[in-house]
């Protein structure tokens, strides 16, 4: 039976066209988010999977959980959508023996996989590995992945990559400076839904790129619109470090202390926190939301819903939708706590939302110590690391709970860990540098510092339930 013939059409331009045909061994796309790094190099491996049967390919990012969100999602609706719909193209779950990967009939495959959960996929050859958010992994990641390419189906091997440019002292830049990587830097003009091929402004583009980019300052412009590598001038957390602060996520024991903070908000943010403390001090982010437009009664059934769970024998009453419902259920033995109670939830002074947070939490809530100097050094001080090589604070990695898209439309912080490389000192007006920070997309930086300050600068709180 003949195959059916499909039509499927991409016109690459700048990095996205040029990556096609680069045949070096580590290729990097660098460029601001909405360049199209990801479908240029995801129609590379596509490409050469359907081109040659028994290609092996790997599309890889630091974690599954946040490969699966992202990643997948351009495969599927962008890249291989005609492909799968004609059947050349078939999802495998995965099994105790194999990984989850796209199985094309010519034989070629795409696996897809995380570095947490790295045993099975590290375990074989490829031909093409696609590394996505490249900044996200650690040297040794890189490393290790290179040592995957020896299939031998194609002329070449190749890791490709595409990021969002960090400090310049990134080992990924560091490696591409020296000869080791080759940089192809990726920029918004070269994306047809912004630029159209006269070179003219689409209005995606206009509204985009004039309507947003255009309008950020500093660092986040200079990486977000220019794709610069750079450090910002007056970063007040210069000790933070994603290779050594994020971590990969573990069961956190039942006996580790909990506490809760949070930054009330609407059009800015909302921020909440679920931090873990181990027996030695050290503090542990393991779950956040940061997220606008939503009132708080709305957050506390997230975060409810987040530590609770009804009981197995409750499962099909499709009770509790509301906040006060998932309290009356906890009341009635129908929903269980599924970690910890908080022994604090710290929360910023606002006594209006503090009540309402209260009443639809079930929980009682002591007020931030907002003093900012001091707090400011308290964190700083637990980032650094100590004589056995760990830091007294780390964010476990995927912790959002769920991704606020108008943070992602206007080029925001969607998280704590992306917020604290752009948190830095206000200069302006002759300000002297370390007086006070800028306030501006700082949401998720003040909530941390709130449970630090509670901890470390006001002694042990106690919770009281209502």
């Amino acid at each position: 039976m003949t195959a059916p013939v499909i039509r499927h059409v991409y016109r690459p331009r700048g990095a996205a066209r040029e990556i096609m045909t680069r045949r070096e061994s580590e290729v990097l796309m660098s460029g601001p988010a909405g360049t199209g790094k990801s479908r240029a190099c995801l129609e590379k491996l596509h490409f050469a999977c359907l081109k040659t049967p028994g290609v092996r390919a790997l599309m890889v990012r630091k974690t599954l959980a946040s490969m699966t969100s992202s990643g997948l999602v351009t495969y599927q609706e962008h890249v291989a959508k005609e492909s799968i719909t004609a059947g050349h193209v078939t999802w495998f779950g995965g099994s105790q023996r194999e990984p989850p990967a796209w199985k094309y009939a010519n034989g070629s495959v795409l696996v897809v996989g995380g570095m947490d959960k790295a045993s099975k996929h590290m375990s074989t050859e490829y031909d093409l590995i696609y590394v996505q958010e490249a900044i996200e992994l650690t040297k040794d990641d890189w490393e290790a992945l290179t040592t995957r390419l020896r299939n031998g189906r194609l002329s070449f091997q190749q890791l490709l990559a595409d990021t969002n440019p960090d400090k310049e002292t990134h080992w990924l830049n560091r490696r591409c400076l020296d000869g080791t990587t080759v940089m192809l830097e990726s920029r918004h003009e070269d994306n047809p839904v912004y630029v159209d091929e006269d070179g003219q402004m689409t209005e995606a583009g206009r509204d985009y790129i004039e309507g947003k980019l255009d309008r950020l300052t500093g660092l986040r412009k200079l990486r977000l619109r220019h794709g610069k590598w750079v450090s910002a001038e007056g970063v007040i957390y210069d000790g933070f470090d994603r290779a050594v602060h994020v971590v990969d996520r573990f069961d956190i024991p039942e006996d580790w202390t909990r506490y809760w903070a949070v930054d009330f908000g609407f059009v800015h943010p909302f921020a909440a926190q679920w931090w873990a403390e181990d027996p030695d001090g050290r503090l542990y982010l393991y779950r956040e939301i940061l997220h606008t437009k939503r009132l708080v009664e709305d957050h506390a059934r997230t975060m409810l819903r987040a530590v609770t769970r009804l009981l197995p024998e409750q499962e099909d009453e499709g009770a509790d939708g509301h906040a006060n419902e998932i309290l009356a259920s906890l009341a009635a033995g129908r929903r269980e706590w599924t970690e910890p109670r908080p022994r604090a939830v710290i929360c910023d002074h606002d006594a209006e939302d503090r009540a309402t947070l209260e009443r639809h939490l079930g929980l009682s809530t002591s007020p931030a110590k907002k003093t900012v100097s001091d707090g400011i050094q308290a964190v700083a001080a637990r980032l650094v690391v100590q004589a056995d090589g760990r830091p007294r604070l780390q964010l476990l990695r995927d912790s959002l709970l769920e991704r606020d898209q108008d943070l992602v439309d206007a080029e925001h912080p969607t998280c704590l860990e992306d917020e604290i490389p752009g948190y830095v000192w206000d200069t302006a007006d002759g300000r002297k540098p370390k007086d006070q920070p800028l306030k501006i997309l700082d949401d998720a930086d003040d909530t941390m510092r709130y449970v630090v300050a509670e901890l470390d600068l006001a002694g042990r709180p106690r919770v009281r339930w209502l």
